[in-house]
C-alpha cells in the first residue's frame, strides 16, 4: 500500500474509528487498518491520539460488560507504541481555534489538536465531514481503500 510507505519516519494522528475497524477486525477496512497497525508495530513511523479514544472505544465495551475488549482497546492505547495524550490547556485551546475556524466537532478538533502538538503531518480517519485543514493532511481509510 502506498500510502503506507508516504508515512515512513512521520508521526500521524489516529482517530478513534481506525481502532475501532483493527481491533474489532471490520471486514471492509481490516486490509488497511491492519498494514497500518503493523508498519506502527515495525516503527515505520510514530501513532498519536488523544485520551479521546480510550472514552470512546471504551463505551460500547463496557455497555455490553464486555471486559475481554475493553482490555484490548486500554492494551493497545496504554500499552503499545502508540502514543496516547491526555488533553492538556494547549491542545483545549488549539481545538478551540480549531473549531472556531474550521466549523468541526469538539472530538475531533481535540483529536486533530493531539496530533499536531506530537507534530504530526496527517491525520487517519474515516470521517468524511472533516474539512481540509492547511497543517495537517487528512487520511480518510474510504479514500485510501
Amino acid at each position: 500500500m502506498e500510502w503506507i510507505n508516504d508515512l515512513q519516519g512521520k508521526t500521524v494522528g489516529l482517530d478513534t474509528a481506525p481502532l475501532i475497524y483493527f481491533i474489532e477486525e471490520n471486514p471492509l477496512y481490516i486490509k488497511a487498518v491492519r498494514f497500518f497497525f503493523e508498519a506502527m508495530d515495525k516503527g515505520n513511523f510514530t501513532v498519536v491520539t488523544s485520551t479521546v479514544t480510550l472514552l470512546e472505544v471504551l463505551v460500547h465495551p463496557l455497555r455490553c460488560n464486555d471486559r475481554e475488549l475493553a482490555a484490548e482497546y486500554r492494551d493497545i492505547l496504554l500499552n503499545s507504541r502508540l502514543i496516547t495524550l491526555e488533553v492538556s490547556n494547549a491542545i483545549a485551546e488549539q481545538a478551540a481555534q480549531l473549531r472556531a475556524t474550521h466549523n468541526i466537532r469538539t472530538p475531533d478538533a481535540i483529536q486533530i489538536s493531539a496530533a499536531l502538538n506530537a507534530g504530526a503531518t496527517h491525520f487517519f480517519t474515516n470521517d468524511i465531514r472533516l474539512p481540509e485543514i492547511p497543517s495537517i493532511r487528512i487520511l480518510s481509510i474510504d479514500t485510501l481503500v
